[in-house]
C-alpha cells in the first residue's frame, strides 16, 4: 500500500474529516437524502480507491454531480436516480474497455475553468433554502427555486439558518486563509451544532434520522420500463464523472512528484463505484478535486490514505449516526457555500479572460450554459464553440501569396525577357492548411485571377488538406481553364495526394502533362505551352531547349 503508512493514515483521517459534512451536504443538496451522501462517500469512496488509475483520488458524491442530480430526482425520483446511476457505471466501464481516457486530455483549459464557475454557482444557489431555513421549493432550475426560497423567506424571515450559515462559511473562509492545514469545516459544524443544542434553536432544522449502518444491497428500486428514458441522463452522468475524474486525476499529478494516473484505469475505476453505489442507496459518484486536494496537501503517496478515508467515514456511519443527525442543515448549507466560494480561482479567472477574446469568450459561455443549462449541454456548448474559434485562427493562418519566379527560372534571363513571362505567368504559393474552413477564400482569390495564360501552384508549404479543400481547388482549376488559363502544380507532397487524387484532381492534371515536382520544371513547362501558343517568341525557349524537350516528355 506504499511507503510511509502513518502519513497515509492521518492523511485519509483528516480527509474523512472534511469529507464528513461534504458529503452529508451533497446528500441533502441532491434529494435523496444525508445518508445516501454517506453510504456514496464510503462505498464509492472504496471502491474507486482499490481499483481507480490515480492513487492519491478521493472520490464520493460531489457539488457538480449533485447538480446533475437535482432534475433526475425531480423527474423521476430517487428510483430513477440509483437507476441512472448503475447505467451510468455500465458506461463508465465501457469507455475504459474502449480506452477513451486519453481523449480527455483535449478538453480547453477556459471550458474547464468556465465549467468550474458554473457548478460553484449554482452549488451556491442550491443551499440558498437551507441556509434561509425555508422547505426547499418545488423546481428544476436552480435560479426558479433560489427565486421562490427567497419570496418565502421574505414572507416568514428565520433568522437563526441565515446566521448559522453564514457564522459557518465566515469561519471556514477566514480559518483556511490563516491555516490552510486545520479542517475547519468540521470544527464549525460541530460548533453550530453545540450552539443549536445548548441555545435550544428550534429554528436551525436537523438533518434528522441517520440509519446506523449500511443498508443490505438490493436491485428492488430497479425499473426496466424506465431504462431508455433513463439512458439519456445516464449518459450526462457518465460523460461528467469521467470528466470531473480524469480532472482531479491530472490535478493531483500536477500537485506531487513522479505520481502518474492510468486515465482508462480511473474510469474502470469509478464504473466499478457507481455501479456499486446505487445497490446501497448511494448517488452516483465522481472524483471530488477538493477532497483529492487535501489528500495530496496533507502527505498522502499512496491509495491506503481514501481507502482509510472511506474506513472513518464507515466507522461514523456505524457508531456516531444519532450525533450527526443532530446537525443543523443551515450548518451544512454555510460548508457548501464556502466551498463554492473556494472552487473559484480569482487568479486563474483572469488568466483566461486577459488569454485572449476566445478564451474570455469560451469560459463565460460555458460558465452561463453551466448556470441556466446543464452541466453536459454546458461542455458541449464550450467544446464546441472553442474548436469553432479555433479553426478559425488555423484558417486564418492559411495564405496563398503571388510569389516572384524569378529566382526559380533555368538559364540567364534579360529583365524583358523576364518582363514578358511575367505578363503571361503567374506562380502562388500557398502556406497553411487548405480545408474547409479556410478553403473558399482561395477559391475566390483564384477565381479572380485575370489576364494571363498560365497559372502555376506551389504546393509544398500546405501543411494539410482535407476533402473540401481538394474539391475547392478542383473548381478553381476547372473555372480558369474553362476561361484559357492553363494550371501547373509543383511540389505536391505525398501526404496530400488522397484528397487531391479522391476527388478526381490530379488524374486529369497528370494526363495533360501539368505535375511537376519542382517550380523550375513547372516554369519550363509554362514557357513550353505559351510557345505552341505563339505567346512568346520560340527564341526566348532557346537556351533551354534540352530542359523544354524533357519536360514535354
Amino acid at each position: 500500500m506504499g511507503h510511509q503508512p502513518r502519513r497515509n493514515l492521518l492523511a485519509g483521517l483528516t480527509v474523512a474529516i472534511v469529507a464528513l459534512p461534504l458529503a452529508l451536504g451533497f446528500g441533502v443538496s441532491s434529494g435523496l437524502g444525508a445518508e445516501a451522501g454517506l453510504v456514496t462517500a464510503v462505498v464509492a469512496g472504496a471502491l474507486a480507491a482499490l481499483f481507480g488509475g490515480s492513487n492519491l483520488q478521493v472520490s464520493g458524491p460531489t457539488g457538480a454531480m449533485t447538480v446533475v442530480l437535482v432534475p433526475i430526482v425531480a423527474q423521476y425520483g430517487p428510483g430513477g436516480v440509483l437507476t441512472v446511476g448503475l447505467l451510468a457505471g455500465l458506461i463508465l466501464i465501457s469507455l475504459a474497455l474502449l480506452r477513451a481516457g486519453r481523449y480527455m486530455r483535449y478538453i480547453p483549459a477556459p471550458v474547464v475553468e468556465g465549467f468550474t464557475l458554473g457548478i460553484a454557482c449554482v452549488i451556491a444557489l442550491q443551499q440558498v433554502p437551507n441556509a434561509l431555513g425555508v422547505a426547499k421549493p418545488d423546481g428544476e432550475r436552480v435560479l426558479v427555486v433560489t427565486w421562490r426560497a427567497v419570496e418565502e423567506f421574505v414572507k416568514a424571515p428565520n433568522w437563526t439558518a441565515v446566521a448559522l450559515a453564514a457564522a459557518v462559511a465566515a469561519f471556514m473562509l477566514v480559518g483556511a486563509r490563516r491555516r490552510p492545514t486545520v479542517p475547519f469545516s468540521i470544527v464549525a459544524v460541530i460548533a453550530a451544532t453545540l450552539a443549536a443544542q445548548l441555545f435550544h434553536l428550534d429554528d436551525a432544522a436537523p438533518i434528522g434520522d441517520l440509519p446506523t449502518g449500511l443498508p443490505a444491497p438490493s436491485l428492488a428500486f430497479l425499473d426496466l420500463s424506465a431504462l431508455s428514458a433513463l439512458l439519456a441522463p445516464a449518459v450526462a452522468v457518465a460523460a461528467l464523472a469521467a470528466l470531473e475524474s480524469l480532472l482531479s486525476a491530472t490535478v493531483a499529478d500536477g500537485m506531487t512528484v513522479g505520481q502518474k494516473h492510468d486515465p482508462d484505469k480511473e474510469l474502470f475505476g469509478q464504473g466499478i463505484a457507481n455501479l456499486a453505489a446505487p445497490l446501497f442507496g448511494g448517488v452516483p459518484a465522481t472524483a471530488a478535486i477538493a477532497r483529492t486536494a487535501v489528500n495530496v496537501r496533507t502527505g498522502a503517496s499512496s491509495r491506503l490514505a481514501s481507502l482509510t478515508h472511506a474506513a472513518v467515514l464507515a466507522v461514523i456511519v456505524f457508531a456516531a449516526a444519532p450525533l450527526v443527525s443532530k446537525i443543523p442543515l443551515a450548518a451544512l448549507a454555510g460548508v457548501l457555500l464556502a466551498t463554492a466560494i473556494r472552487m473559484v480561482e480569482v487568479g486563474a479567472l483572469r488568466a483566461m479572460a486577459r488569454a485572449t477574446r476566445s478564451d474570455a469568450l469560451v469560459l463565460v459561455l460555458t460558465a452561463v450554459a453551466t448556470l441556466a443549462l446543464d452541466l453536459v449541454y454546458a461542455v458541449i456548448i464550450g467544446l464546441v464553440v472553442a474548436g469553432a474559434l479555433a479553426l478559425r485562427a488555423v484558417a486564418q493562418q492559411a495564405r496563398m501569396d503571388q510569389v516572384d519566379f524569378r529566382a526559380d527560372l533555368p538559364g540567364e534571363h534579360s529583365d524583358e525577357e523576364h518582363a514578358l513571362l511575367a505578363e503571361h505567368i503567374v506562380a502562388y504559393r500557398i502556406d497553411g492548411p487548405l480545408f474547409f474552413a479556410a478553403a473558399h477564400r482561395f477559391l475566390l482569390e483564384l477565381s479572380d485571377v485575370a489576364d494571363v495564360r498560365v497559372v502555376i501552384l506551389r504546393m509544398s508549404r500546405i501543411t494539410t488538406v482535407d476533402a473540401t479543400g481538394a474539391l475547392v481547388l478542383k473548381d478553381a482549376i476547372d473555372k480558369l481553364g474553362r476561361r484559357g488559363i492553363a494550371v501547373m502544380m509543383s511540389g505536391i507532397r505525398p501526404a496530400q495526394r488522397q484528397a487531391l487524387t479522391s476527388v478526381g484532381l490530379l488524374e486529369p492534371l497528370r494526363r495533360q502533362g501539368r505535375e511537376y515536382a519542382t517550380t523550375p520544371e513547372a516554369i519550363a513547362a509554362a514557357r513550353v505551352h505559351l510557345q505552341g501558343s505563339g505567346v512568346i517568341p520560340a527564341v526566348l525557349c532557346q537556351p533551354h531547349r534540352s530542359a523544354v524537350q524533357e519536360v514535354a516528355k
